[in-house]
């Protein structure tokens, strides 16, 4: 699929976003929404953890990105660490949407209407390609990690919850 099909897919500000990187993806899109990680990998048919959760955090009050495998939950705690910040927690939806441009459910890794500081948590670098949101709760994309991480301008850390 080349790119000009992509866009025709991908959310207009993503699609641009493509187009700047020079990047030419899959933009796949399903009738039923992917918004969440498990509905994402059963539309896909790939495994949970090869889907990529773009999530926004707010650290002292300024938004951050991390990215983080769809079977992982984020440590605030390691979060906040890496980030030397006094608090961390989730970004609620109208934070996200000024954030990123996107809504919940369809924010993508990189292509955002604001830069933010991004961290990738490094067991998405354990998969040969990784699924991200393209813009759409509708739509995702294909990539390998590491490009996916150079794209976001992202600083691979450990920000995974460890089980017990």
């Amino acid at each position: 699929m080349s790119t000009s099909d992509a866009s025709a897919e991908a959310h207009p500000l993503f699609a641009e976003a493509l187009r700047e990187l020079g990047l030419d993806v899959e933009v796949r899109r399903f009738p039923e929404a992917t918004r969440t990680a498990a509905e994402a990998a059963a539309a896909i048919g790939c495994e949970l953890s090869e889907i990529v959760k773009s999530l926004i955090f707010e650290a002292d009050g300024v938004p951050v990105l991390v990215l983080m495998d769809g079977s992982s939950r984020v440590d605030v705690e390691l979060v906040r660490a890496e980030l030397g910040a006094g608090k961390v927690k989730r970004a609620g939806a109208e934070l996200v949407r000024e954030t990123t441009g996107y809504a919940i459910g369809g924010v993508p890794p990189f292509g955002h209407r604001t830069r933010t500081r991004v961290l990738a948590d490094r067991g998405l670098l354990d998969h040969e390609v990784v699924w991200a949101a393209a813009g759409t709760p509708h739509t995702v994309f294909p990539l390998d990690p590491k490009s996916l991480v150079a794209h976001a301008g992202g600083t691979v850390v450990d920000v995974r919850e460890q089980s017990e």
